[in-house]
Formats: structure tokens, C-alpha cells, sequence
């Protein structure tokens, strides 16, 4: 039987959700709807406007949650480049895609 975690990680939709409360938790957000980050809008810049200190909280959060670890700076890119990146990136290190 798959645990919850697995469960999660392979229902992109619920996985997205989850990473919305994770992003806005983490980061302290709480005056921004989860709805508000968008699948494809980009995590930092001109998207959701994070910064390299959000990065390490969110670093720490992915670890925490899913044991997927960013180890260096071009995993950390690929990884947040938007909301839907992340989440591929979680279900291929997880080894569910």
C-alpha cells in the first residue's frame, strides 16, 4: 500500500495545493491566498517576488516534507523556476515519475 507521502507526491493537483500551504507557511505569507501563486508564474523575480532568504526556508521545508534535497545552486534553479517546476522536481528526486 502507497503512504500518504507517495500518495501525495504522485497526485500533481493535490501536490500543487500542498506546496501553495507549504510556500505561504514557510514563509510567513499569510495575507496571500493559495490561489494566488500561480502553476506557472515564477517563484521569484518578476513571479511571486522571493528572494535568496525564501529560498534557503523553502530548501528546509521541501527537505522536511517530502526528504527531496536541494543541494546546490542549479538543482535550487531548476527546481524554482515556478510552482509547477517544484513539483516536478519533488516527484522525479522522490522517484515517482
Amino acid at each position: 500500500m502507497e503512504t500518504n507521502q507517495a500518495a501525495l507526491i504522485r497526485d500533481t493537483p493535490q501536490l500543487l495545493a500542498f506546496l501553495r500551504k507549504m510556500i505561504i507557511e514557510s514563509l510567513k505569507l499569510e495575507d496571500l491566498d493559495p490561489e494566488e501563486i500561480k502553476a506557472e508564474e515564477p517563484l521569484f523575480g518578476d513571479g511571486l517576488g522571493l528572494d535568496s532568504l525564501d529560498a534557503l526556508e523553502l530548501v528546509v521545508a521541501i527537505e522536511k516534507n517530502f526528504n527531496v534535497v536541494i543541494e546546490n545552486e542549479d538543482q535550487g534553479k531548476e527546481a524554482f523556476v515556478s510552482l509547477s517546476g517544484l513539483a516536478r522536481y519533488i516527484q522525479r528526486e522522490a522517484g515517482l515519475t
